[in-house]
């Protein structure tokens, strides 16, 4: 075992995660996948192994320190991107039913290709708009736990994911800096898409320390029908 893989098992077991070795190949395979698409289409700007294991997987698996995952039945992970969180949390809790929408459809092939090649099962992947998808009936307050690692401000985060949470489910907004400011312009849209703060989770990311905050929100209600708004239209005027 080389020494990114060796810091990354071991880090995981400091918060009671323990790899078999079939997941330490399907990480290793992520790994080689995105790189080598990553040549044809922009998927990320971190490339590096060790920086990927670092800011991709670990971070992406950080969701399950302040969640336990082994009782979240569906997850739902909004503009998914290259598969952060959604697919590294399905490699190590393989129980749960995965669904990923992003707007993009070249990275839903990309994702496709990363399922089957990693052998990947009960995962369901959209291409659409957030704004539509969460309008069916199937995907309407309908799972556990909603996650998005995005740069979206929180209260624009919260009419795209909001939709999709279940009554008593949760929504996970994976933040970097401290969205203090961003939780204070977010009020309207709690008291709107019925929903309320539970707690705000922080730690560093291991070995360069940048900062890292989980603001976990907990659906008290139903969506009201009017949300979300049109495509587009959210951005454009954000529930603040």
């Amino acid at each position: 075992m080389d020494s990114t893989t060796a810091q990354f098992v071991a880090l995981l077991q400091e918060k009671g995660i323990e790899l078999a070795p079939r997941q330490l190949e399907q990480f290793e395979l992520y790994y080689q996948e995105l790189v080598s698409w990553n040549e044809k289409m922009n998927l990320t700007g971190i490339t590096e192994r060790d920086q990927v294991y670092t800011k991709h997987f670990y971070d992406s698996l950080s969701l399950a320190f302040y969640i336990n995952i082994n009782e979240v039945n569906s997850l739902a992970d909004i503009g998914s991107g290259a598969g952060f969180p959604g697919i590294p949390l399905k490699i190590c809790f393989p129980h749960i039913k995965l669904t990923i929408v992003d707007s993009l459809s070249k990275r839903i092939t990309f994702l496709q290709h990363i399922c089957d090649t990693l052998g990947l099962s009960g995962v369901q992947l959209i291409h659409g708009r957030a704004e539509d998808i969460s309008r069916q009936f199937v995907h309407r307050d309908a799972y556990d736990v909603v996650t998005a690692r995005a740069v979206a401000r929180l209260s624009l985060l919260n009419e795209f994911c909001l939709p999709f949470t279940r009554k008593d489910g949760i929504f996970a907004a994976m933040k970097g800096n401290d969205p203090g400011e961003e939780l204070a312009e977010a009020g309207r849209s709690f008291k709107e898409l019925r929903a309320e703060l539970n707690k705000v989770e922080s730690f560093s990311l291991p070995v360069e320390e940048s900062a890292r905050h989980i603001v976990l929100i907990r659906k008290t209600g139903a969506t009201p029908a009017k949300y979300p708004r049109k495509a587009g239209m959210p951005a454009k005027a954000p529930l603040i």
